[in-house]
């Protein structure tokens, strides 16, 4: 497994943006809400969103731990990048992650959505100026 298989499944998510955030993690998103999280240095570590259930089992597993910071919200560390989870499994894993985020979205920012626009790729809105009074 490596980084570029790591994007491609996730490039491949309906409204899917990146970005590098904190100066080394590539970050995965949906409407500005992250589903996933990689490390770009080696050894390569992704965290990414979890159910309840998915989250206990996957961290009894060697190789896996609560993510830092995020456990609280059900996020998954695979330490290094395809030691603990084959690509098939992966892939399962971050379409759930998606599909997790996507479903606390409100109706009128899911993906399909009729004039859903996602915050990475809506324009900026005009910036409306005040009126001028006269002295």
């Amino acid at each position: 497994m490596t980084v570029e298989n790591v994007r491609t499944i996730c490039l491949a998510l309906p409204e899917v943006t990146e970005d590098v955030k904190w100066g080394n993690d590539l970050c995965f998103c949906i409407a500005g809400k992250m589903f996933a999280a990689m490390d770009l240095n080696p050894p390569h570590s992704l965290g990414f969103k979890c159910t309840p259930d998915e989250f206990a089992e996957l961290v009894e597993r060697p190789g896996i731990v609560p993510a830092p910071y995020m456990a609280r919200n059900m996020w998954g560390l695979e330490e290094r990048l395809g030691e603990a989870l084959d690509r098939r499994e992966l892939e399962r894993l971050l379409k759930t992650a998606y599909e997790l985020v996507v479903a606390r979205l409100p109706k009128s920012r899911q993906p399909g959505a009729k004039g859903a626009r996602t915050r990475a790729a809506a324009p900026g809105r005009p910036r409306k100026t005040p009126p001028v009074t006269p002295r």
